[in-house]
């Protein structure tokens, strides 16, 4: 969210002027659940060559579009601006100072008397973006919301009129579209931006249920998975359909912890039927040993069988 300079083009060349913002995206439900950010007093000096300063992750899009969350009513959200420019009056400095809130597409001064000569003095004007991690150079609503919701291949083609969408996503959601027309007539009343990014939430999910194997659902792809299916909430499609699926999927990494395990004791039962199957060929080859060890015995038995062991050796007399 970026608070921008307004027709710089009309500005003479070398223009300059210093504030110091905080911008507030406001709870419509209970104002003390909004949320700001500010330059904590820090002047930032608004010129020709950098004529907006801001907030590059100012919150995240679920949490924006998460439902009852206050921040998102009948599709509005309100965003607050208060700024503070130091001037010179003569040989004073002061400061002027004014609250604006845009609505929809609707800026409105209000609270400050001298927010019209702010305005007409300065060209503040108020720029609304989406949480992203993209340059400040260009808060398009449009772009940030496509770039977050998008896969990174750039490989788009229309879906029925309503958006350019991920090819490899379409032929999923026609399929699911047409079994389900409740998913397009939900959106029919919506932005073409919103609807683009709702269908290419579900895409998203689809494409990911039609190509993950089971053996793929590890702890990190259930993760992704939940990012994504939190994300396709937000946009309020009637999911009855698809939850069971995608609960199923969770539920896969417990399977294949369980089939880890199978594995693992597999392994252990190899490993000691090579150590019985080694253990009874010492075994055989002892039986062997002790054969020829009794064999041996038997015939010294037999030579030795006779002899008194008591007898006096003695001694010839002659």
């Amino acid at each position: 969210m970026y608070l921008s300079v307004e027709d710089t083009s009309t500005l003479p060349p070398g223009w300059t002027r210093c504030a110091n913002f905080c911008l507030t995206l406001v709870n419509q439900h209970d104002s003390t659940m909004s949320i700001t950010k500010s330059t904590n007093g820090n002047l930032k000096e608004f010129k020709e060559n950098k004529s907006e300063f801001g907030f590059k992750s100012f919150m995240p899009l679920r949490e924006l579009y998460t439902s009852g969350a206050g921040f998102l009513v009948n599709d509005i959200c309100i965003v607050q601006a208060k700024i503070n420019v130091p001037v010179k009056i003569g040989s004073q400095e002061t400061n002027i100072s004014a609250t604006m809130e845009s609505s929809k597409k609707e800026l409105k001064g209000q609270e400050s008397p001298r927010n019209s000569e702010l305005q007409k003095t300065s060209g503040f004007q108020q720029a609304c973006t989406e949480a992203t991690d993209d340059s400040p150079s260009d808060p398009s609503l449009a772009k940030v919301l496509r770039e977050v919701s998008t896969t990174p291949t750039g490989d788009l083609m229309d879906f029925r009129g309503l958006g350019r969408i991920e090819r490899a996503f379409v032929p999923w959601l026609e399929e699911v579209c047409s079994s389900n027309p409740s998913l397009i007539d939900c959106m029919l009343k919506r932005t073409p931006m919103f609807v683009e990014c709702a269908f290419t939430a579900l895409g998203r999910v689809l494409h990911f249920l039609k190509t993950t194997k089971v053996k793929d659902m590890t702890r990190d792809a259930c993760d992704r998975l939940q990012l994504f299916w939190e994300e396709l909430e937000a946009f309020r499609f009637d999911l009855a359909w698809l939850e069971p699926h995608v609960h199923t999927a969770f539920g896969m990494n417990k399977f294949l912890q369980r089939a880890g395990r199978l594995k693992r004791l597999r392994e252990d039962v190899d490993v000691l039927e090579d150590e019985l199957k080694r253990r009874r060929a010492a075994v055989a080859v002892t039986k062997v040993d002790l054969a020829v060890a009794k064999k041996n015995l038997g015939k010294a038995e037999q030579e030795f069988n006779g002899i008194d062991m008591d007898l006096e050796l003695g001694y010839g007399t002659g």
